[in-house]
């Protein structure tokens, strides 16, 4: 109907619409009019009201509204399309109408239709609306329900965190106060146990450090005055007399038991390892009992040592050897019949008897399966008729006190829970009458012995036995150690200090006829200082090797000394070769090859070797050598010439040596195999000849070689060189 309207106020050109105009507008004043006066009789007049740009009842605002909706309405393309096809606005109007009322009947029908599903679905939702809102309630009732859940919630956490702190304050409180109750609490089972069970039984022992604790508790609680600590003191008193009796009776008991005769102490000792609880327990509770039992253990093992030692010290005394070295047997001593002990082979009737200068078996004593074997029991010696010498002694004399010191250290730092200085001072209580004694016997040994040897050999004893007493880390016998060897190195280098004495004041116008063998004072320093240097290898000893230095050095001046004696100067080289070589084999059968001693010998051993050649090639090819010598040294300096009138002696020299070389050269092997002892320097001393034989005969070619003998006819009767090497050859002798 609006847009009918519209249309009908779109067309301004027929008449119609100007008569429909002027009425529309007659029924609007009409209608104003009718409606004042119906207000000027109901209220009383208003005055009126001036609305300015407000006041919509103007015709002009009416109008422009009208203009407005009009060109809203043009603009429309539905409108743009009627207006141009030219179609009549009016009759479209009314189709429209027509059409719309068409459309709202089918709508009337379709709801009248439909109405019962209407009201089904009316009354649905009218049952929807009062299950949603019963629905609400609910929810409504269960979010208050959960509000209160909530706030119950909080309040169990806060109550929890409250019980749970009770809770631990009640835990700790019950894990002390349940300690404090049974530390108190002295069960029927300790004290059955403590006054009834032997000491040796395990539930004593468990007993007995059950009840230290609560000793040692109750001294506690007594420092914080505790009151319950009263009701238990009486008891565990009682208690602790009752153990400590027991255990001082028993420790005792086992301490009198080492003083019994052939009773092998270590048995109880072992067992008092076992039981080693019960002197810390006398000792934290009852220190006057535990000074008492320790006092005892040290008055009883110090006399069981002291006794035991002495005794068998005695006893080994008796199966040494009866004759020893005395202040007349040293090196440099006349070797008489009287003096038997000093020869390198001791008679068959002395066969138990030691050597002065020889080490022969002794050093075995330092092997270590000797050094640490069994100690000599005395009389399965005596039974057997053996002898020994004082360093087999001295080892198993000591042998048995580093056992005994070590395993005596060990027990007193175990048991009597003592260490450092303390526990050396309590083994020095125990072992030092032992000790002292020890020492003094020595001493008065060594102020009388002169067997270099056997002090050499307890010395290393010693050392060997420091170190396995350093190794197993007991302290206890190194001042001892140290006062033995403060005893024994005097006296070895005063001995040895005697020994290069007598060789210095040697006569040799006094020692007996002259040999050119080795002399008897050269081989026992050979075998003396063979055996020194050979033990010193292991531990070396300065103040020794210079000891060594000072006799290496009188031997071989007596050695010149005695070579002066013979008259002819081969005598005085075999003499001195065959001594040099001695005293060199026999170092080099102990000693290291680059020792000082081997390496002196065989430097002399080799110079005079050398002069003996030259010595017994002068007499018969003197000549020749001479020659040779001297054409070498003209060569040299280019005067050959002045020989050259030499014909003669050159003849003779050739001829010569073509003769009687062969003879010359067999004795001269014969002569050398006689003169020196050993016949593996005697070959080499031959080789050694031929050599330098060949060597000068070899020069006497090459000087007659030279352009003033080569005119010479004597050169043709020279024997070949290599003829003459091969003939040679057959005179080296075979050992």
């Amino acid at each position: 109907m609006m847009l009918a309207a519209m249309a009908e106020a779109a067309v301004p050109d027929t008449g119609s619409s100007d008569v429909n105009n002027v009425t529309a507008v007659n029924s609007t004043a009409n209608a104003m009019t009718y409606l004042q006066d119906e207000m000027k009789h109901d209220v009383e007049p208003v005055p009126a009201l001036n609305l300015g740009d407000l006041d919509i009842t103007t015709d002009e605002f009416i109008l422009d509204e009208v203009d407005i909706h009009i060109q809203a309405n043009l603009e429309d393309d539905l409108v743009k399309e009627a207006l141009k096809t030219g179609v009549d606005l009016r009759q479209y109007s009314k189709q429209v109408e027509a059409e719309l009322q068409r459309i709202e009947q089918a709508s009337i029908k379709d709801y009248i239709k439909e109405s019962q599903n209407i009201a089904s679905l009316h009354n649905q939702i009218t049952a929807c609306d009062s299950i949603l809102e019963r629905m609400e309630g609910m929810l409504s009732g269960f979010q208050s329900d959960l509000s209160s859940i909530s706030s119950e919630i909080q309040t169990l956490q806060q109550q929890s965190v409250s019980m749970n702190v009770r809770l631990k304050n009640r835990q700790a409180v019950r894990s002390q106060l349940s300690q404090l109750v049974d530390e108190l609490v002295v069960p029927g089972a300790m004290i059955s146990v403590i006054l009834e069970s032997p000491v040796t039984e395990q539930e004593f022992l468990e007993q007995l450090h059950e009840l230290n604790n609560k000793i040692n508790f109750a001294k506690e609680l007594s420092f914080r005055e505790t009151l319950a600590c009263s009701d238990i003191q009486d008891i565990v008193d009682r208690l602790k007399v009752k153990a400590v009796t027991k255990i001082r009776e028993f420790i005792l008991q086992k301490i009198y038991s080492f003083r019994k005769p052939m009773t092998n102490y270590q048995i109880p000792q072992n067992t008092l390892l076992k039981y080693r609880f019960f002197y810390q327990f006398l000792l934290a509770n009852e220190r006057q009992v535990a000074k008492e039992i320790r006092d005892e253990y040290v008055d009883t093992m110090s006399k069981i040592y002291y006794s035991y030692f002495k005794s068998y010290s005695g006893r080994l005394l008796k199966v040494q050897y009866e004759e020893v070295a005395d202040k007349d047997d040293l090196m440099g001593v006349e070797d008489t019949a009287k003096k038997d002990i000093l020869h390198l082979q001791e008679p068959p009737s002395l066969k138990s008897r030691n050597t002065i200068f020889t080490l022969g078996q002794r050093g075995a004593v330092l092997s270590p399966a000797e050094l640490e074997g069994p100690i000599l029991i005395p009389h399965t010696a005596q039974r057997g008729d053996c002898r020994y010498p004082y360093e087999t002694l001295f080892r198993s004399q000591h042998y048995a006190l580093l056992d005994n010191g070590c395993r005596e250290f060990l027990f007193l730092s175990d048991f009597f829970m003592v260490a450092g200085n303390s526990a050396l001072d309590l083994f020095n209580c125990i072992m030092g009458k032992t000790l002292g004694m020890f020492l003094k016997s020595m001493s008065a040994y060594v102020s009388d012995c002169y067997d270099s040897i056997a002090i050499f050999l307890c010395i290393h004893i010693i050392l060997r036995f420091r170190a396995i007493t350093a190794k197993r880390n007991i302290p206890a016998l190194d001042k001892y150690w140290e006062a033995v060897l403060e005893l024994l190195w005097p006296r070895f280098e005063l001995i040895l200090e005697m020994n290069i004495q007598s060789i210095r004041n040697t006569d040799p116008q006094k020692l007996g006829v002259l040999d050119t063998r080795p002399h008897y004072i050269t081989r026992r320093y050979a075998e003396f200082s063979s055996a020194i240097v050979s033990i010193n290898q292991t531990f070396p000893n300065e103040r020794t090797n210079a000891l060594l230095g000072q006799l290496q050095v009188e031997v071989e001046n007596f050695v010149l000394k005695m070579a002066a004696e013979f008259p002819s100067r081969k005598d005085q080289l075999i003499f001195l070769i065959n001594n040099y070589d001695m005293m060199l084999s026999v170092l080099m059968e102990r000693a290291a090859d680059d020792s000082k001693e081997v390496e002196g010998f065989q430097q002399l051993l080799l110079a005079r070797t050398q002069e003996f050649i030259e010595e017994i090639l002068s007499p018969p090819f003197g000549g020749m050598i001479a020659f040779v010598k001297e054409s070498e040294a003209l060569m040299e300096k280019g005067q050959l010439d002045r020989l050259k009138n030499d014909e003669a002696r050159i003849t003779q020299l050739v001829r010569g040596f073509s003769s009687t070389w062969k003879q010359s050269v067999e004795a001269l092997s014969q002569d050398v195999m006689r003169s020196f002892t050993n016949f593996k320097n005697g070959t080499g001393i031959i080789q050694g000849a031929l050599t330098q034989l060949i060597q000068y005969y070899h020069g006497f070619h090459k000087v007659l070689s030279q352009p003033t003998f080569r005119s010479l006819a004597v050169r043709s009767e020279l024997i070949n060189l290599h003829h003459l090497m091969v003939e040679v050859k057959k005179h080296k002798p075979n050992f």
